[in-house]
C-alpha cells in the first residue's frame, strides 16, 4: 500500500515526464514512488536516489551504468527497468510497477509458510537470479523486501540497483554494501561478491519462509555479521519440528559458509530445489507450520546500507559476565579468527526411485524457468485482498451495490464538477478502479455535479490582492500578472483582465491580470546638484528619493550628486524611487616634476598620473624649443585627478 506522507516530490513532474503521485517505500539507498508516465500514459514505479548518495559523482555514474545494464535483462520474474535520468539534484530509475505486496509483508502477517508456498516463491526468484547470473550479473541484496508478489500471483525480483557485472566484482576495500541479515561471509570478510552470495541470501530467505524468523539475530549489526562468519544457519526443522529433512538440506547447502561448497549459481540451486520438491509428498509440502508471531520491529537491519569495514568485520567478539557477545571496535576488532569454517550437512539421500533421470529433469526444468517460464503464487494473498470494482459513470446507489457485493464499504461521498461525466454519477474512486484493497475496507466515491462555468468579474480599479481574492471566491485562479503605465488607474490597481470581464470560463481557469504601474515619468538629470536641489526636482516629478550611505569619488565637488539610478531619461512610474550617490570630491593625485623634461616625455608622465595636459609654446608657437621650462601646478602638490596641468615649453 502507498505510504505517502509529506514528501516534497509528491505532486511534482520529474524530467518533464513523470508525475509523482504517491510514495510507496523508503529504503537505505532510495525512495520509491508510484508515478505516471505522462508521455505513454502508464503507471510505473519511480526509484529516486537519496540526496546524500546522489551527491557522490562516482556512485551516480555507477548507478547509471548498472541501470543501463539491468535494463537489458528481460525476464518475466524480473522487475523491468524502463528509463533512467536526472532532474536537477534528483537521480531516478523508471521501473515496472507491480501492484501487490512484498514477501516481507506476507511474512510479517503470516509468519512461517507451508513448504509448498515457500518453494513456489523461491523457484521464480531463483529463475530471475539465474537469468541475471547467466547474463553476468550479481544482485548482491536479495531479501524479502525485494521479492514482489503481484495481485495476479506473479513473483518478481526487484531492486537490481546494487548489481554489478561478475567480472568487475573483485574486492571492496572501503565498505560492504548490502543488508546485514543476508550477507554472505565472503562479502563481510573480503568484500567479494559472485553469484554464490545471491545463493547464500536465497538460502537465508528460504530459512525465513520456513521458520518465520531470521537465522541470526543480535543487538547490533556487528553481532549479526559475526554470526554469519562463525555460525552455520540452523536447520529450519529446529524451529518448526516436522519439516522434511530435504528442506534442511537445501538451506544447509545454500548457506554453506565456504562458498566453494554452495551451488555455483542460482540455476544450479534451482535444479536442486526442483529435484527436492519432486521427492516430497503432498503431506510434506502442505505441512501447516505453527503461526509465527509477527515481528514487531522497524526492520532497521533489513535496510540496504553501506557498512564501514572497521565496523563490519569483527573476527571475534568478547563475552560479558552473562556470556553474551558484544561488538568491539578499533584495534581489538582485528584479532585473529579462532574458529574455522565447517562444511554444511549435505542434502539427504534421494528417496528410493529418485534416480539420475529425476536430476536431469530438474535441471531441464530449472533452465526452462530461467529462460522465461514465469511462476505465480496467487493463493498467498487469496482471501485477504480484492480489487475495487468498475463503478465509474454509475449512480451512487449502483456503485454502492457493486462495492458491497465485492465485500467493500462506501466511505465518504464527495462531489466535484465534471465536463465529461453525467451529473449524479461516479467521477472517481479512492482507491482507484482495479487497485488492490483489503476486503471490508472502505472506498471514497466522488460524484459528478456536472460542468461548471464562471463569469469573469469586473476587477478594474481593485487592488491586486483583492482582485486575486475575488477570483478565488468565484472559483477561478489568478494567472500571470503584468504591469503597464496608466494615467487613469492608480498604481497597484487592476487595469483589466484577460479574458475581459463578463467572459465565461470553466471553474479553476487561470485569469491573467494587468496592473497599473501608475503614470509614466521620465527621470530628470540631477547629477552635479546638491542633495536638496536634487530631492526637490525629483519629488516635483512624483518620484521618491533615497540617498545611499556609500560616498563615491567623482568629478563633482564634495556633497554634490555624483550618480543616480535610474539614470537620466529612463521611464519609471509615479511613486518609484530614485537612488542618489553623493560625491566625496575628486580623487587628489600628487603632481610629478616634469620641468626640464622633453615635452613628449612630460606629457606622457602627466597623463600616466591621471591628468590632462595643455602645452604653452609662447609667441614662437611650435617653432620654439621642446623642453619644459615650468608647470602650472608645482611638483609634489596634489591636484584633482582628471584636471588639466599646463606646461610651458621653450
Amino acid at each position: 500500500m502507498d505510504t505517502t506522507l509529506q514528501d516534497p516530490l509528491v505532486g511534482q513532474v520529474l524530467d518533464g515526464r513523470y508525475r509523482v503521485d504517491a510514495r510507496i517505500a523508503v529504503g537505505g539507498m532510495a525512495t520509491v514512488y508510484r508515478a505516471l508516465d505522462t508521455r505513454l500514459d502508464r503507471v510505473l514505479a519511480l526509484k529516486v536516489m537519496h540526496p546524500a548518495l546522489a551527491a557522490d559523482v562516482s556512485f551516480v555514474e555507477r548507478f547509471i551504468r548498472e541501470a543501463k545494464s539491468v535494463a537489458r535483462l528481460a525476464h518475466p520474474n524480473v522487475v523491468q527497468v524502463f528509463d533512467q535520468g536526472t532532474d536537477g539534484s534528483y537521480v531516478y530509475l523508471a521501473m515496472e510497477y507491480v501492484a501487490g505486496c512484498t514477501l516481507r509483508d506476507v511474512l510479517r502477517e503470516r509468519g512461517a509458510l507451508q513448504p509448498r508456498a515457500a518453494l513456489d516463491i523461491l523457484e521464480p526468484v531463483l529463475a530471475a537470479l539465474g537469468a541475471a547470473h547467466r547474463a553476468g550479473f550479481v544482485h548482491r541484496d536479495m531479501k524479502p523486501e525485494n521479492v514482489l508478489i503481484g495481485d495476479d500471483g506473479r513473483v518478481k525480483v526487484a531492486d537490481f540497483g546494487l548489481v554489478r557485472a561478475v567480472d568487475t566484482v573483485t574486492n571492496t576495500t572501503g565498505a560492504v554494501l548490502g543488508t546485514v541479515s543476508y550477507l554472505a561471509p565472503e562479502q563481510i570478510e573480503h568484500g567479494t561478491a559472485d553469484p554464490r552470495v545471491d545463493v547464500y541470501a536465497c538460502g537465508v530467505v528460504l530459512y525465513e519462509m520456513l521458520s518465520g524468523d531470521k537465522p541470526h539475530s543480535g543487538d547490533s549489526p556487528a553481532q549479526v555479521l559475526y554470526q554469519h562468519l562463525h555460525a552455520d544457519v540452523p536447520a529450519p526443522s529446529a524451529a518448526v519440528p516436522g519439516l522434511a529433512a530435504v528442506l534442511d538440506g537445501l538451506v544447509a547447502t545454500a548457506t554453506a559458509r565456504d562458498p566453494e561448497l554452495r551451488p555455483a549459481d542460482a540455476v544450479a540451486l534451482l535444479g536442486q530445489v526442483l529435484e527436492a520438491r519432486g521427492g516430497l509428498t503432498a503431506g510434506e509440502l502442505d505441512a501447516v507450520p505453527p503461526k509465527a508471531l509477527a515481528a514487531d520491529h522497524d526492520n532497521a537491519d533489513d535496510r540496504t546500507s553501506v557498512i564501514p569495514r572497521s565496523l563490519s568485520i569483527p573476527r571475534t567478539l568478547p563475552v560479558n559476565e552473562d556470556g553474551e557477545a558484544y561488538a568491539v571496535h578499533g584495534a581489538d576488532a582485528g584479532l585473529d579468527r579462532t574458529s574455522r569454517f565447517e562444511s554444511p550437512p549435505p542434502l539427504p539421500p534421494r528417496r528410493r526411485g529418485a534416480g539420475p533421470r529425476r536430476g536431469v529433469l530438474a535441471i531441464v526444468a530449472a533452465l526452462l524457468l530461467v529462460l522465461g517460464v514465469g511462476a505465480g503464487v496467487w493463493y498467498i494473498n487469496s482471501g485477504q485482498f480484492t480489487k475495487v470494482p468498475p463503478v465509474l459513470s454509475k449512480t451512487e446507489a449502483q456503485a454502492t451495490d457493486r462495492l458491497e457485493a465485492a465485500g467493500l464499504d462506501v466511505g465518504k461521498v464527495e462531489h466535484a464538477y465534471s465536463d465529461t461525466v453525467k451529473r449524479g454519477t461516479v467521477v472517481s474512486t479512492d482507491p482507484g478502479i482495479g487497485e488492490r484493497i483489503r476486503k471490508n475496507d472502505s472506498v471514497t466515491l466522488t460524484i459528478s455535479d456536472g460542468p461548471e462555468t464562471v463569469k469573469v468579474a469586473d476587477l478594474e480599479g481593485l487592488r491586486l490582492d483583492k482582485a486575486k481574492a475575488r477570483l478565488k471566491a468565484d472559483g477561478l485562479a489568478a494567472g500571470m500578472v503584468t504591469r503597464e503605465f496608466s494615467d487613469e488607474v492608480s498604481k497597484g490597481s487592476v487595469i483589466r483582465t484577460e479574458p475581459k470581464a463578463g467572459t465565461e470560463r470553466h471553474a479553476g481557469s487561470a485569469i491573467a491580470i494587468v496592473v497599473s504601474r501608475g503614470s509614466r515619468v521620465e527621470v530628470p538629470d540631477v547629477t552635479g546638484s546638491s542633495v536638496e536641489d536634487a530631492r526637490e526636482k525629483l519629488e516635483d516629478k512624483g518620484l521618491k528619493v533615497e540617498v545611499a550611505t556609500e560616498r563615491v569619488t567623482s568629478e563633482f565637488d564634495k556633497g554634490q550628486v555624483a550618480e543616480q539610478s535610474p539614470g537620466e531619461g529612463k521611464a519609471v512610474a509615479e511613486g518609484d524611487t530614485v537612488t542618489l550617490k553623493i560625491s566625496k570630491g575628486p580623487e587628489m593625485v600628487e603632481v610629478p616634476d616634469v620641468v626640464g623634461d622633453n615635452v613628449d616625455d612630460a606629457r606622457q608622465e602627466l597623463e600616466d598620473a591621471g591628468f590632462e595636459v595643455d602645452e604653452d609654446h609662447g609667441f614662437l608657437g611650435l617653432f620654439g624649443g621642446d623642453t619644459v621650462k615650468s608647470q602650472s601646478v608645482d611638483a609634489g602638490d596634489k591636484a584633482p585627478k582628471g584636471s588639466t596641468i599646463t606646461i610651458e615649453v621653450r
